[in-house]
């Protein structure tokens, strides 16, 4: 056992499994081991794979003792690199990822089980990645059963990815969720249902997020068309927090293994930019086990503020996003941090669309849409019931969400929110001061609101849309929201 070289944070590597040369159509070894507390965050198994595989299968359990009060239990996710190597960020050798989600994976040039990428299995050092997501006090025991089958490859598996343009309308306001997942990952939805549902919330687009994989860009031409753009993504699953890559092309891979003090995420969002996408942070304020945000929002394209049906979670997102917009204003930069909401939908019942981003793009593509949201030239809407537009005008000029109003600091400003299906919300108008302005919408949900301003009270403003009834965590519900127009030169 011994550390793994070229691998961000704490990693291990075991005694590698050797198979002897074939003698068979198959061979399985069945190998254990024992993962103590306070274990480091990948452990490695090298499987040395001779000439004349045809296809690779894993299959693995652990023990899942009580958990103590007040701590975790066990859980192990499992992926696989190949003979390539697994130093950090190559990603020749990344095959595949699925958490904690199945109890094995296979893989072959012909086909694999989803989340991994099919293609040849080559002679060669070949590895297993466990991450101990979480190890109950007495340790983590587990079993890996590893299957080699013989014989030529069968048909090399042909990539669908999906178009980068449907057809849209033109310069636009285009609706979509970018923040979905399939059983390419931890969801249950295939990805033809996971289009039909996109296509029953009236979404004209959607980003495929799977966690840590980038599989499901080799069949999502098949699902898109005219009427929806599909385009591919991934959730980067850090131990200190997820974050969304937008608009990668096709198969491409972004690593996830390093926690905030490595100091390598830069490197992985410049991979992004470079590769035409946007990184955004996701659920920043999540409970759930290594799902808080922890490396700060330097660099980022946008933050995600609304995930799935509203909760306290996303009302202190919300307010600490407003805080980096006073932030922006107060330091005089251009360059701020907009504000997208997502579903998050894995699965029945959780609603795809439920929220989701409308977005002020050229037309229905892949660039446009994520000019749209780099630049903030959006708003987040509970559904598509719901339609809004937020304007600034002043001395004959005029301004739209994610634009500036360049206007002298005592000159009026007149801000028009005009609203359709929310009957009875609350409609509201935020600045730097906070709510500044607030009326009820009339029982058919549809009306015009003005408020008037200067720019020296209001360097900013923006509007959010409550139905005033409670959830759980909250005292109303967030219908819709929008990114600011600034005010002022």
């Amino acid at each position: 056992m011994g550390a793994a070289a070229g691998v961000a944070g704490g990693a291990v590597v075991l005694d590698p499994v050797a198979f002897p040369a074939a003698a068979a159509t198959s061979q399985s070894r069945t190998i254990t081991g024992h993962i103590a507390y306070g274990a480091p965050d990948w452990v490695y198994v090298p499987i040395e794979v001779p000439a004349g595989v045809n296809r690779l299968t894993v299959e693995y359990s652990y023990d899942r003792p009580p958990a103590p009060p007040g701590q975790n239990g066990n859980a192990l996710d499992i992926g696989l690199f190949d003979e390539h190597g697994i130093d950090l960020g190559d990603d020749r050798g990344f095959r595949g990822w699925s958490g904690g989600f199945r109890t094995g994976f296979t893989v072959s040039a012909s086909d694999a089980t989803p989340g991994y990428l099919p293609g040849p299995v080559r002679k060669g050092t070949w590895h297993i990645i466990f991450g101990p997501y979480t190890v109950h006090p007495q340790g983590l025991n587990w079993t890996a059963t590893i299957t080699l089958e013989y014989g030529p490859d069968g048909p090399a598996f042909r990539p669908n990815p999906a178009p980068s343009r449907a057809t849209g309308r033109g310069a636009a306001w285009y609706r979509g969720d970018m923040h979905l997942h399939t059983v390419h990952s931890d969801g249950r939805r295939q990805p033809a249902e996971l289009a039909a549902a996109a296509r029953a919330a009236k979404l004209d687009f959607i980003v495929s997020t799977e966690h840590n994989t980038s599989s499901a860009a080799g069949v999502w031409g098949e699902f898109a068309g005219p009427d929806l753009l599909i385009i591919d993504g991934e959730e980067i699953t850090t131990r200190n927090g997820h974050f969304t890559a937008l608009g990668l092309p096709p198969g491409t891979w972004i690593d996830w293994r390093y926690r905030a003090v490595d100091g390598a995420l830069a490197r992985f969002v410049q991979q992004i930019h470079r590769a035409g996408g946007l990184a955004v942070a996701a659920h920043p304020l999540a409970t759930c086990v290594a799902c808080g945000w922890k490396f700060g929002y330097a660099g980022l394209d946008a933050v995600e503020v609304w995930n799935g049906p509203w909760t306290l979670d996303d009302e202190a997102v919300l307010a600490g996003w407003d805080n980096l917009l006073v932030a922006s204003v107060r330091e005089r930069r251009e360059d701020w941090l907009p504000a997208v909401g997502d579903s998050d939908a894995h699965s029945e019942p959780q609603v795809v669309g439920l929220p989701h981003n409308v977005v002020n793009a050229s037309g229905l593509d892949r660039r446009a849409i994520l000019d749209g949201v780099r630049a903030g030239r959006l708003w987040i809407a509970e559904s598509a019931a719901v339609d809004l537009s937020f304007t600034a005008t002043a001395a004959g000029r005029g301004a739209g969400i994610g634009e500036r109003l360049r206007v002298a600091d005592d000159a009026p400003v007149t801000v028009t929110l005009q609203v359709s299906g929310a009957p009875g919300c609350a409609a509201r108008i935020v600045t730097d001061q906070g709510q500044r302005f607030a009326t009820v919408l009339p029982a058919e949900g549809t009306a015009a609101v003005t408020w008037t301003t200067v720019a020296r009270n209001s360097r900013y403003v923006r509007a959010e849309v409550r139905r005033q009834t409670p959830t759980p965590t909250t005292a109303d519900t967030m219908v819709a929201l929008t990114n600011p127009i600034f005010l002022g030169n």
